[in-house]
């Protein structure tokens, strides 16, 4: 069982990232043989002149053949501006160029977590979104928010609040049937 791991933070003390990471570890820890990869979205910006001239970069390559390769698949996105990162955007466009679609009917868990109050929810909203093109399935609840990112985790990177860990529990029994 292959599982992919995506933050919308290139940043190295990311709390998407290790949100990110606790939701992968909790799943691979109750899923038999379960493993999980976190990709590289440090991509070049999208720009159809450097499609036209050179091509699909070989980095967007491997990212649309890890998501095509996966049984399901974690994002994790912070918020900036209201909105889903520009990292995660740009990765969602150099993808869409990518034929056939990787992402069709793949099963995607949505968390995010924010410095506001509202955990990212715009940012959620948002990358909901731009995923409708590719045709996944999406789960909508119970919505993974961690408000106050830069106080919700303890010292081994798990979010503190058991509610917020709940939902993530709930999100992982919802996939399980696309687990088989």
């Amino acid at each position: 069982m292959k599982i992919l791991g995506m933050s919308g933070s290139l940043r190295s003390d990311s709390h998407n990232s290790k949100l990110l990471k606790f939701s992968l570890e909790r799943l691979s820890s109750k899923v038999q043989y379960c493993e999980y990869s976190i990709a590289n979205l440090n991509l070049p910006l999208f720009n159809e002149d450097i499609e036209n001239s050179k091509g699909i970069p070989p980095k967007v390559y491997k990212l649309a053949q890890s998501i095509k390769d996966s049984h399901a698949i974690f994002i994790s996105t912070p918020e900036y501006n209201k909105n889903l990162s520009g990292v995660l955007k740009n990765a969602l466009d150099w993808t869409s160029r990518v034929k056939p679609q990787p992402w069709k009917g793949k099963p995607i868990i949505i968390l995010s977590a924010a410095s506001g109050q509202s955990g990212g929810e715009r940012a959620q909203y948002s990358l909901r979104q731009c995923l409708i093109p590719f045709d996944p399935v999406l789960f909508f609840a119970p919505e993974i928010t961690v408000p106050d990112a830069s106080n919700a985790f303890d010292e081994d990177d798990a979010p503190k609040s058991k509610i917020i860990r709940e939902k993530i529990d709930r999100q992982l029994s919802n996939l399980e049937p696309y687990l088989v």
